[in-house]
Formats: C-alpha cells, sequence, structure tokens
C-alpha cells in the first residue's frame, strides 16, 4: 500500500504570508504619519497614487533616486541595533533628491529577508517611516519579500526608492562661477559609506560592538550606526530664500568624488581643511588603519556630508539660515578655475 504524501504548505517552505500580512498592520500607523499633501492612497494596494497638483505643482518634472545602506547593515544585524538604519535608507534616497533641485514627495521601500521576524521588521520599516516624515515625504508602499535559502537567519537586505519634483527649470546645478561660496553642513558621523573598511579597522583593533566606543558615550557599534543626516528641510528653505546654485551630497567617494559633480567644465573647488576639525570617529578609523589624507577623504565624508555652492553675495545669509535651521555650518573654501578638489591646510 502506497503512503499517502504528507500535506506540504508555503510555509512548511519557510515563508509565512500571515506573518506578512501580520507586518502590514502593524506599520500602517507609522505610514500613515508619514502622509503629506498628494497622497492618495496607502498600504495594501497593487500601486501607490500620488496626485502632484494636490502638492502644489504647476508644471513638474520628476526626479526619482534608489539607493542602499550598504555593509553598515552588517552592523545593524550583529548588535540588534535595528531601529535607526531605516533613516540612513532614507538619507541616502532623499539627500541625493534635494541635490537635484528637487522636493521629495514620496518613498518605497525594499525588505527582503530569510524568515520574517515581525519585531525586526517593524522596526526597521518603522524607522524608514520616521526618516520619512523627518523629510517630508510618504511613505506609500514597499515589497516585503521572505527568501529562505537565500539569506541566513536573521540577515536582510534594504533598498529605497524616492520620487521627488520641482518645477520646470529649476533643476540643479545652475548657474556655477567661479568666486562662488562653498558651505560645508556638518555629517552625523560615518554616515552610510566606507562600511567595509570600517569593518575591517574594526577587526584590526580587537573591539567588539559591544564594547565602549573609543570616540564617543555609547558602544562601538551604536555610535558607528548613528543615522544619516537629513538635509532636506533646510535645502529646501535655503533654496526658496535664493542664491543656492548647486549641492553635492558627500557619499562614496568623499569630498574628492563626489563635488566635481556639480561642476561645470573648467571649474574646480579649493577646499581648505583647517575650515572644521575632523570628527573624533575619524581621527580614531585614520589612526587604526594609518591612513592618509588622500585615502580619507575619497572613502569618507570626514565630517562634510553635504556641500552648498552659493553665491558669493548670499553666502553669509545662507548660512546663518541653514545655522538657524540646526546645521552646523563652515565655509570651506571657494569654486576656481581648474578641475577636481584642490586641498590646502591639514585634515585633522
Amino acid at each position: 500500500m502506497t503512503t499517502p504524501t504528507p500535506s506540504v504548505t508555503y510555509a512548511d517552505a519557510g515563508v509565512d504570508i500571515d506573518a506578512g500580512n501580520a507586518l502590514v498592520d502593524r506599520i500602517k500607523p507609522a505610514a500613515k504619519r508619514s502622509a503629506r499633501s498628494g497622497v492618495m492612497s496607502g498600504l495594501g494596494g497593487f500601486g501607490a497614487l500620488f496626485d502632484l497638483k494636490d502638492a502644489g505643482f504647476k508644471d513638474p518634472i520628476l526626479v526619482a533616486a534608489t539607493d542602499g545602506v550598504g555593509t553598515k547593515l552588517r552592523i545593524a544585524i550583529d548588535t540588534g541595533v535595528v531601529d535607526t538604519i531605516g533613516i540612513d535608507l532614507v538619507a541616502m534616497c532623499v539627500n541625493d533628491l534635494v541635490c537635484q533641485g528637487a522636493e521629495p514627495l514620496f518613498f518605497l521601500d525594499y525588505f527582503a529577508t530569510g524568515a520574517l521576524q515581525l519585531d525586526q521588521a517593524t522596526a526597521i520599516i518603522e524607522g524608514i517611516a520616521n526618516g520619512c516624515t523627518q523629510s517630508g515625504c510618504a511613505l506609500i508602499g514597499g515589497e516585503t519579500a521572505e527568501m529562505p535559502g537565500m539569506y541566513s537567519h536573521g540577515d536582510f537586505d534594504l533598498a529605497g526608492f524616492a520620487v521627488g519634483a520641482m518645477e520646470r527649470g529649476a533643476d540643479l546645478p545652475a548657474g556655477i562661477a567661479a568666486g562662488d561660496v562653498l558651505l560645508g553642513l556638518a555629517s552625523n558621523g560615518v554616515h552610510s559609506n566606507g562600511y567595509s573598511l570600517v569593518r575591517k579597522l574594526v577587526s584590526l583593533s580587537s573591539l567588539d560592538w559591544a564594547d565602549p566606543s573609543p570616540f564617543g558615550n555609547g558602544s562601538l557599534g551604536e555610535d558607528l550606526l548613528r543615522p544619516t543626516r537629513l538635509y532636506v528641510k533646510p535645502l529646501l528653505a535655503a533654496m526658496k530664500a535664493g542664491g543656492v546654485k548647486g549641492m553635492a551630497h558627500i557619499t562614496g567617494g568623499g569630498l574628492t568624488e563626489n563635488l566635481p559633480r556639480v561642476l561645470p567644465e573648467g571649474l574646480g573647488a579649493q577646499v581648505n581643511l583647517d575650515a572644521w576639525t575632523l570628527p573624533g570617529v575619524f581621527a580614531w578609523l585614520a589612526k587604526q588603519g594609518n591612513l592618509d589624507a588622500t585615502e580619507m577623504l575619497k572613502t569618507f565624508n570626514c565630517g562634510i556630508g553635504m556641500v552648498v555652492v552659493v553665491d558669493a553675495a548670499r553666502a553669509d545669509d545662507l548660512a546663518m539660515l541653514l545655522a538657524q535651521s540646526g546645521e552646523t555650518v563652515v565655509t570651506l573654501g571657494q569654486v576656481a578655475p581648474g578641475d577636481g578638489v584642490s586641498y590646502s591646510g591639514t585634515l585633522g
């Protein structure tokens, strides 16, 4: 007699549809808190609707950006501190959008894991919603993918997609000329780039994530997980005030690679390294790896997370406006004939 084949479910294969539905129910309040003008539908549909006219645009150009968080995720997974990694995800996308002159409007996330852990997933996506709220954009959709066999237990990956808009003709950079001033906005630490090197240097130091931070007040892991700073609202206010000609989000490649991206052919940037003090985390990383200034400046933000190129006649007023918005502002240097970035002074 043939033994009947036992009934097999999707859950037996490692995918729990009920857990996915429970996650959507848990995150709906957080997504609702991020709602803004223009949002026409909430989570749960096959697509999300957004009304540009209701958001106040007359002749809009759409701008899109996508990014991830890189191997900073490894630290979040290993420490179990996952409540701010979603802020990093949002920041990496919306900070890029605003550099184009766009106002971020809505955000979608992609969260993939081997086995859905409700508390972990909820904390991550609530962090994403928090980042959206701080940036004035709405979390209107996303995808949660449970993929056993693709990710080890407890591991996950994140990607983000942001869409913004601006009125036709308002795109940046525009009109940059020799003599324009470079304003630097302080970073919140390492942000979300260079973490493969960070993790290598931590391994050379023989410290564990739970050990006291040699450059901060918490544990080493907590200090290295400080979320990427969200510059959107202060920069939108600065653009509205007038005099902003371009912005460079200082991500992978540091000042050396990112600042030239906004400069027209024939113009370069002169940066005075004495204009700011290298934050402790970067001094510690440099010491662990005996990294020279050239390597530091093309790998990390080194304490400057955003550079704003402004008309010299507006530099003081814009610096004051940004400071009043909560930013730490330094005058880095100026635009000059040439190419690339030339440095003077000492990084330290």
